[in-house]
């Protein structure tokens, strides 16, 4: 008898979302020439252990046994999603100009929180004054 437990969950994610992140992992494979069949886990699969990571907070320990995967294996799988959303991604003034351009009052450009009160000081440039 084992002395774990199994159990399922559902990922608070749009589908959508975890679809686009494996056609950009298809598309990267693709040009990477990696041929089929030749992963572990299919894109969807990997789109769905890198947004684990993101949403839950989980470690690369779990996401491995999760998929039947050795944990340098996972590492490589979710260092190649970041990398393809990486890639996609805008520069931090870009980021910057579209979210001043919707009004937007937060932004999180690097995956970092940092927990703070003073949002309503103006800036080092005096730009919010």
């Amino acid at each position: 008898m084992s002395t774990s437990v199994t159990y399922t969950a559902v990922l608070d994610v749009k589908r959508s979302t975890a679809e686009h992140l494996a056609r950009l992992l298809r598309d990267h494979r693709i040009a990477a020439g990696t041929r089929r069949g030749r992963r572990a886990l299919g894109c969807f699969r990997e789109a769905v252990l890198v947004l684990r990571w993101f949403t839950d907070n989980a470690r690369l320990s779990q996401l491995a046994r999760d998929n039947g995967l050795s944990v340098s294996t996972a590492y490589r799988y979710l260092y190649e999603g970041l990398t393809v959303l990486a890639a996609g991604a805008p520069d931090p003034a870009t980021a910057l100009e579209r979210a001043k351009a919707a009004g937007l009052t937060h932004l999180n450009l690097d995956g970092t929180v940092i927990r703070t009160d003073r949002v309503a000081a103006p800036g080092p440039n005096g730009a919010d004054l």
